[in-house]
């Protein structure tokens, strides 16, 4: 097996793609070829000075076509050139398989740029490469060659590249951040209550309700119950969400969404979570509320009030409905109130 590098010196005629584009995996056979083109010098090189390469256990594909001579002058020529392993997305764009990326940073920068030769002759639009951290030295090159940052989570790093004219298209990095509280209370009238452990010193002494944040890929009530149950050991049932509140720039320019939700206690003994609580209870609603953090900040008081007036009857909340919609054939959670005139547990009022 070896690699060969054939170099163009004339002028050459249109290019075409051959009939077919050879998918498979292939030996190592590069061709290719820039500028005029009369006669074609190759450079080989052998198994053992590719011996890093042979080891990447390459899954890319070869696409084949022909360059035409001038009026006959020239015999039509074919070339094959190496195109990173992919799929093609409903919106004309590329994901690349981070499966099958070479490990190898000069291979890797020889067939992105020919992958990326190939996705410019047939018109592709935006392009996503992920990055995992054991390839982060691919990075670099990706970045040499046009390529942009995304985002990034623990385990990879996520690159676009926009082909066509004109501003780029693809969607922007994830917006919000979204969080959940859940007010838990029981039977006596006791609200499930922590403190943190790591919180600013101005509220060290407050009582709050367990809260946290949404996991990728999880539901909001799943989150509200998950985060419950681990911060106080209490099993519960999601009922209704009360109330969210947005707030702008809170980390890092991310916006925040935050959903408070009411939650019914399907237990009583509490097991703290020793390394996010500091300490946790049933509290008397009306001594929680009390609390003069709570009665001095306006947000927490509505909020408190919302509660209230949910559990007296007096307000609606939205509870969860799944949904399936034609747009992508997906379950969907929808949250929504109903009120039916005989249900004794909703009634409308204004706060």
């Amino acid at each position: 097996m070896e690699l060969k590098m054939c170099v163009s010196k004339s002028s050459i005629g249109p290019l075409f793609y051959s009939s077919h584009i050879v998918s498979q995996k292939v030996s190592l056979q590069l061709c290719s070829c820039k500028g005029n083109f009369s006669k074609a010098s190759c450079i080989s090189t052998s198994d053992s000075a590719m011996s890093s390469v042979g080891k990447d256990k390459l899954m890319v594909d070869t696409y084949s076509f022909r360059m035409n001579g001038i009026n006959g002058s020239t015999p039509n020529v074919y070339f094959s050139k190496r195109v990173l392993d992919h799929l093609d997305d409903e919106y004309g764009g590329v994901v690349i398989n981070p499966e099958n990326l070479p490990s190898n940073p000069s291979f890797f920068a020889s067939v992105l740029r020919s992958s990326l030769s190939r996705w410019m002759l047939e018109g592709k639009k935006g392009l996503w490469l992920k990055l995992p951290l054991e390839k982060s030295e691919l990075v670099p090159v990706a970045v040499k060659e046009g390529f942009r940052y995304h985002h990034a989570e623990r385990g990879y790093v996520m690159m676009t590249y926009w082909i066509p004219e004109g501003p780029c298209m693809l969607p922007d990095n994830a917006s919000h951040q979204v969080g959940v509280g859940g007010f838990v209370i029981n039977e006596d009238n006791e609200v499930l209550v922590v403190q943190e452990k790591h919180t600013t010193p101005a509220f060290t002494d407050l009582w709050k309700l367990p809260t946290g944040f949404i996991q990728e890929s999880e539901e909001i009530f799943t989150g509200a119950v998950r985060e419950v149950k681990e911060e106080t050991g209490i099993d519960t049932e999601f009922l209704e969400v009360v109330a969210f509140r947005h707030a702008k720039n809170v980390a890092f320019q991310k916006s925040d969404l935050f959903f408070v939700c009411m939650l019914r206690p399907l237990s009583n003994q509490i097991v703290i979570d020793d390394i996010e609580v500091q300490a946790c209870k049933w509290m008397p609603l009306d001594e929680f509320i009390e609390q003069p953090l709570i009665q001095g900040d306006n947000m927490f008081k509505k909020i408190i009030d919302i509660c209230i007036a949910r559990i007296g009857k007096q307000y609606c909340g939205l509870s969860v409905h799944p949904v399936v919609s034609k747009f992508d054939g997906k379950l969907s959670s929808l949250y929504y109130n109903i009120i039916d005139a005989q249900d004794s547990n909703c009634q409308v009022s204004s706060l």
